[in-house]
């Protein structure tokens, strides 16, 4: 099971999805705490637009057009979201709503109408990414891990997910104490003199490079699922940051590593024949965990009603 084959086939898909899925963890335990956890969800959803024209400019499917392409739709929806909020006067939320719907709305509107056809830039494409295509075909075994040979034929997603994921834990730490304040007491933040709206905007930014990078390989479930589930899990776990922070990448892990071997085996092991969305089945690993975390987590009183006595 672990051999030749699992080495070619199912080790980079695997590797790929967890280090998705800890870079949309780390900034979704600010998202959650700052009652924003649904910026998540309009970033994963307005990059399409931005890929699809970025390919209509440019003709080609390479990583760096459909990243710029992206990160501009993602600049151009908080913007927009910021605007909607202060112009409109409304909360939120509802400005989320009202522009991740519209934007994701003319994405999918331009695909129709544009010869895309050609390559895999499709609705589908977009909810459920490309995780199971991206295989190591050059590996032999495990000593290719030490072939420069085999790993300059990793999949390009493999090396761009880990920086991503490298530089938002690196972020994280750096910023470990400006962000702890500004989430729990942005008045107490300002009045010590440091730039909340900056840190706040520098969360979003953190959040859409690490959708941005995610959303080509992982599709726009698993993006959402990650930003949300683990950290909403890991808070029904503990009241300490530190801990949350922690039990929400054990969750992100648990949830990708085991949601792409069900993916893949799981239908094999019941009778089927054919493997399911490893995408959706990583969404639906942290959907139970943060169900049994809502069940069974030592701090779930604290959301809704209050513990008796």
């Amino acid at each position: 099971m672990m051999g030749a084959t699992f080495v070619q086939l199912d080790l980079a898909p695997l590797l790929i999805g967890t280090l998705a899925a800890i870079a949309c963890a780390l900034p979704g335990n600010f998202l959650v705490l700052r009652r924003q956890a649904l910026i998540g969800d309009a970033i994963s959803h307005v990059v399409l637009p931005g890929i699809v024209v970025a390919f209509l400019l440019t003709g080609t499917i390479a990583t760096w057009p459909m990243m710029l392409g992206a990160a501009g739709a993602a600049i151009v929806a908080v913007v927009l979201i910021e605007a909607v909020r202060r112009l409109g006067r409304i909360e939120p939320g509802a400005a989320m709503g009202v522009v991740f719907t519209a934007m994701f709305a003319a994405g999918v509107l331009i695909l129709e109408q544009t010869d895309t056809s050609g390559i895999h830039i499709d609705v589908e494409h977009a909810l459920y990414g490309n995780l199971e295509s991206l295989i190591w075909l050059s590996a032999r075994g495990w000593g290719s891990l030490l072939d420069p040979a085999a790993l300059a034929d990793l999949p390009p997603e493999l090396p761009r997910m880990a920086v991503v994921a490298a530089l938002i834990a690196l972020l994280t730490a750096l910023f470990w104490r400006p962000l702890k304040l500004s989430t729990f007491d942005e008045g107490f933040a300002a009045t010590l003199g440091l730039p909340v709206a900056a840190i706040s905007f520098g969360l979003v930014v953190v959040a859409a490079v690490a959708a941005v990078a995610a959303f080509d390989a992982v599709g726009s479930i698993i993006v959402i699922a990650m930003f949300i589930c683990p950290p909403a899990a890991a808070r029904l776990m503990t009241n300490r940051l530190e801990r949350q922070v922690a039990w929400s990448v054990a969750f992100a892990i648990l949830s990708a590593v085991g949601g792409t071997i069900l993916a893949g085996r799981g239908p094999l092991w019941l009778g089927g024949e054919h493997a399911v969305s490893a995408a959706g089945m990583i969404a639906t690993v942290s959907g139970v965990i943060l169900a049994l975390a809502c069940l069974f987590g030592p701090h779930r009183a604290r959301i809704g009603a209050a513990r008796e006595g």
